[in-house]
């Protein structure tokens, strides 16, 4: 039976296992080949920064989007839920748990890279690191918050996500030398299976009040 205190750190769980900087950084040093060693860590502390600002603002504002389109939290709740399922189901296969980018979409960012434009935001950040399954569960759980303090620790998580990602890129070399391909997609497969739980219970509970017969026979 779930405490609170449980509950309390389940988003922050939730939160790093679809973010999983981990397995980004092979994605990391990619991008960031020819950089110097200050533009390295420049681009991966923005790509910290931009990862917080996502997780805020889906966090402050993502309730009052669904009002405006006349959504409801459960039917945005079993959106979500099958979007965490698929990304469950890529990280099981030891893939990205966010949208995966295109060939031409890689040359494009390298070009964009030779002349100067930052490659943090897109495609580290956004689809990478916070695309729709990253902002989708903080909006579930932005739901779920009955006070501002805990809607300030949901907020405050974006903190702890971020700081996680600028340190992990700020030593992906390291990190890819010590834990190499396999271990990364080791970790990525252990992530995955913690998110498909999840997954099935975000699911369960906007089913559950989409059709409450499905509670009474549960």
């Amino acid at each position: 039976m779930a405490t609170p205190a449980m509950d309390m750190i389940k988003p922050l769980i939730t939160l790093l296992a679809i973010v999983n900087p981990l397995a980004i950084v092979p994605f990391f040093i990619h991008y960031t080949q020819g950089c110097t060693d200050l533009q390295r860590k420049r681009t991966a502390w923005v790509s910290a920064f931009s990862a917080f600002v996502v997780i805020a603002v889906s966090a402050l504002l993502g309730l009052q989007l669904l009002s405006f389109f006349g959504i409801s939290i459960a039917s945005f709740q079993v959106g979500g839920g099958m979007l965490l399922l698929i990304s469950s189901l890529s990280m099981l296969n030891a893939e990205p748990a966010e949208s995966k980018t295109s060939k031409d979409e890689i040359r494009a960012t390298e070009v964009k890279a030779s002349l100067g434009a930052s490659i943090a935001v897109v495609p580290l950040t956004i689809p990478l690191l916070t695309g729709p399954a990253t902002m989708s569960t903080v909006v579930i759980f932005a739901d779920r918050t009955q006070h501002v303090w805990e809607l300030a620790i949901l907020v405050g998580y974006g903190v702890v996500i971020g700081l996680a990602t600028g340190v992990t890129f700020s030593l992906a070399e390291p990190i890819a030398r010590v834990l190499g391909k396999t271990g990364i997609n080791v970790m990525t497969r252990l992530m995955g299976l913690i998110l498909a739980a999840l997954a099935v219970e975000v699911m369960a509970d906007g089913l559950g009040t989409l059709f409450p017969v499905l509670h009474r026979a549960a």
